[in-house]
Parts: C-alpha cells; sequence; structure tokens
C-alpha cells in the first residue's frame, strides 16, 4: 500500500511538472543569479507624442531582464500593466540610486526620468500596457507585454 502511494504521488508529480510553465532547464537552478537582458522603452517622445517605443514587448519565462523605462517628454507618464506586474517576480526597481524591493503595480516617470526595472517573469499570456494619465492611452499611449516560453 505505501509503495502504491508513494508511485502515484512520483507519477502526480510529473504530470504536474509536464503540465505546469516551469521549463525543466530552469527547475532546480537559481533564477535571480543570472545576468540581466536588457530591454528599454520610451514613455513619450521628446515631441510630446503620447506613444511607448516601442509599443509590443516580448519576454522569456525564466529569464532575468532589467526594462529601463525613461521619460523624454516635457509631460508625466505612466507605465501601467497590473496584470503583467502580477505574473513577473521582481528583484528590484532601481532609481535615483534607491532600490525598491517587492510588488510593482504601476510606475510613475515625470519629464526627464528614468528608472531600471529588474523582473524574472512567470506567467505566460499577453498583457495591456496603457498610460493611465486620462486621455494619454485614447491618444494612443496603450501597448502589448507578452511572455512566452
Amino acid at each position: 500500500m505505501l509503495r502504491g502511494l508513494r508511485y502515484l504521488l512520483l507519477v502526480s508529480f510529473c504530470l504536474w511538472m509536464l503540465s505546469s510553465r516551469i521549463s525543466w532547464p530552469a527547475w532546480g537552478r537559481d533564477l535571480s543569479r543570472q545576468t540581466p537582458q536588457d530591454r528599454a522603452v520610451e514613455l513619450g517622445t521628446v515631441d510630446n507624442q503620447l506613444v511607448f517605443a516601442p509599443k509590443e514587448l516580448f519576454f522569456r519565462n525564466g529569464n532575468l531582464y532589467r526594462l529601463r523605462l525613461s521619460n523624454p517628454s516635457q509631460l508625466k507618464h505612466y507605465f501601467s500593466a497590473k496584470d503583467f506586474a502580477d505574473a513577473v517576480w521582481t528583484r528590484k526597481l532601481e532609481v535615483a540610486g534607491v532600490e525598491i524591493k517587492g510588488q510593482v503595480r504601476e510606475i510613475e516617470l515625470k519629464p526627464g526620468a528614468s528608472v531600471e526595472w529588474q523582473f524574472i517573469p512567470l506567467k505566460s499570456g499577453v498583457y495591456s500596457l496603457a498610460c493611465t494619465i486620462p486621455g494619454h492611452a485614447e491618444a494612443g499611449m496603450i501597448g502589448q507585454i507578452t511572455i512566452g516560453d
């Protein structure tokens, strides 16, 4: 009976691993010790266009990224992607020599500001990105973030 239970638990664990989004090479290693892959996004433009550049981003599960956000415009903007933020593990957010750790919901960038966000994507999906300042999303300041395997 005990032998049958062990076998059942082993088979259940293997089936769970196969059906989950955890890649086998990533399993059992410290994902936070990777060298971050750099990506950059500008919120707005020098001539105050209401856009994200680029407006489409792609990240792979299990990889460490350093997302460099900057605002070259004369207007403040928000990088708001709550569902995306829920699908990643934040290593740190760094701005002006200060590190912020923990869950990130929305990032406000004042004119000329920049920030670095280090994270590891954990959940595949397609997520909406928007600037939540009234009128900005409606004028085109929207984007899409994809996390895949």
